[in-house]
């Protein structure tokens, strides 16, 4: 395409090849009736399976779609980072790749984004088929996240939204390296709004979130834009010390107690420094977010990538 797009919909892939087909077959259902010009743009993050050879077939027939593929696994936040990077349209829809993003609601994100709403984003409202422990651990998820962030994240919300053309390309100048993008769009602010869905069962496979990965998410998450665990370790040591006192007033002999509830004290608040210096580390290495090996209709310029 040699004019910019009205929208741009960007999709991380990581070994979604059963699903990709049915995926683009229903993601065109969706956005022709919209009456507007659109690019897909699907980012391989290393897949091992044939997801990219799927993707690049599809950008060779249609000059619609192009495709980054990323020189290994990045990550989730890094591709879509990578997609947003190479976004041309004036606004820009991110999505998983996995068919629980349902390309149907992209209509109605468009709509709220017509209405004057610079972020539209999907607020689940129900998640069936999905066992017992993974909705409680979601919901602890972003309810731990919404009372610990110095950011109001709206509670059950992924990656599942439309960003205007200002919003993105605030967005975009967002360069940290440990990217909690739920967070750093509510970090924005702009004019936000969202639409209700009832997030529907992977089709098939397995989720590339493990009960690993959203932990280590939740921490970039809370490290990144919370104060509260420094504060808590501060907070340790005052009731600590206090707690001695006490202690000692009654006559009570609490030494070694008292010193193995230090001692872990100590140790607990040397984890919270350590992960706040190594937050720090990583951003004065100033390593690129990712690397592209290749591009199909896609120019690979994006800031932090190289070709």
């Amino acid at each position: 395409m040699t004019t910019a797009p009205t929208l741009t919909v960007v999709l991380p892939v990581y070994n979604e090849e059963a699903l990709l087909p049915e995926l683009h077959r229903r993601l065109v259902a969706a956005l022709g009736p919209l009456g507007l010009s659109y690019e897909v743009l699907y980012v391989d993050d290393g897949s091992s399976d044939r997801s990219l050879e799927v993707v690049t077939a599809v950008a060779r027939d249609d000059p619609r779609v192009g495709v980054l593929a990323l020189s290994r696994n990045f990550g989730h936040q890094m591709a879509l980072t990578a997609g947003l990077d190479h976004a041309r349209g004036d606004a820009v829809v991110l999505m998983d790749s996995d068919l629980q993003d349902p390309p149907e609601l992209i209509p109605e994100l468009v709509a709220r984004w017509r209405d004057g709403l610079d972020v539209v984003y999907a607020q689940r409202r129900a998640r069936p088929g999905e066992s017992a422990f993974k909705r409680a651990t979601a919901y602890i998820f972003y309810r731990f996240m919404r009372t610990l962030a110095s950011v109001d994240i709206p509670a059950d919300t992924g990656d599942f939204r439309l960003l205007s053309r200002p919003a993105a390309d605030a967005l975009r100048s967002l360069r940290e390296r440990q990217r909690f993008l739920r967070g750093l769009v509510a970090w924005l602010g702009f004019r936000q709004g969202h639409v209700l869905y009832d997030r529907p069962p992977r089709p098939s496979g397995e989720s590339k979130y493990s009960i690993r990965q959203m932990a280590r998410l939740a921490l970039f998450g809370l490290f990144s834009f919370s104060g509260l665990p420094i504060a808590l370790v501060g907070f340790g040591g005052a009731l600590v010390c206090g707690a001695a006192v006490v202690a000692l007033a009654a006559g009570a002999n609490a030494a070694h107690a008292g010193l193995f509830f230090l001692g872990g004290v100590q140790l607990l608040a040397v984890w919270v420094l350590g992960q706040y210096v190594s937050t720090t580390s990583d951003e004065a290495r100033r390593r690129p977010l990712y690397l592209v090996r290749d591009a199909v209709n896609v120019k690979p310029r994006g800031p932090g990538a190289a070709s």
